[in-house]
């Protein structure tokens, strides 16, 4: 199997493991046949961001164990669904974008200029 690539060309980098994120739950934003949300964008969530994804109904502080979530806080790294990063751009409330740890697929949904203004 070949290593998965970030936005940048490289090879794709840990996004976290504390909260272990991912899909696959093995802290990289990589993506597989199951994955329908296409969970590859690798941010920094902010309280700004955590609002308004519990807005759109996308509660991402509630802890939920039975999908080994465990809610997050402002400060916190995880994997993204590619189109709700792209909702927030739009709606200027995007997060912070590790490049790095963000999968190559994620160009096919947010364009790599919006991807690199938002990057830390």
């Amino acid at each position: 199997m070949s290593q998965a690539k970030n936005v940048l060309g490289g090879t794709l980098e840990c996004c976290c493991t504390d909260p272990m994120t991912g899909f696959y739950r093995d802290g990289y934003c990589s993506t597989g046949a199951g994955d329908v949300g296409m969970h590859i964008v690798c941010a920094q969530v902010t309280a700004e961001f955590l609002a308004f994804s519990k807005s759109r109904g996308n509660d991402l502080t509630t802890p939920m164990p039975m999908y080994s979530f465990p809610g997050l806080k402002p400060g916190d790294r995880w994997c993204l669904c590619a189109s709700r990063w792209q909702e927030a751009f739009e709606a200027g409330m995007a997060p912070p974008v590790v490049l790095e740890a963000t999968h190559a697929a994620a160009i096919e949904y947010a364009a790599l200029s919006d991807l690199k203004q938002h990057a830390i």
